[in-house]
């Protein structure tokens, strides 16, 4: 049986943590993508396109690895949801 650590939002596309182990996942990558901008503003000039573009390719890299980890992980389908709504006719 798999433990789900997000669930679907009520409202808009995606999920949300659901577990301590989603939160652990979420605050964690939270940490990485700011601990590195603040890295990157204290140690590269802001003119250096180079390292910026490394950084930008490195965040995108765990985006993608995040998003992966919630959809395998989410209890049902992500997918545009309108909240509990009752048919109106």
């Amino acid at each position: 049986m798999t433990r789900y650590w997000f669930k679907p939002r009520r409202y808009g596309y995606g999920a949300a943590p659901a577990s301590w182990e989603g939160w652990a996942v979420a605050l964690a990558v939270m940490a990485i993508v700011i601990g590195s901008i603040v890295g990157m503003e204290m140690l590269v000039d802001r003119s250096n396109f180079e390292a910026w573009m490394i950084w930008a390719v490195a965040v995108g890299v765990i985006t993608f690895w995040f998003v992966r980890v919630a959809r395998n992980r989410t209890d049902g389908e992500w997918r545009w949801r309108w909240g509990d709504r009752v048919n109106e006719t």
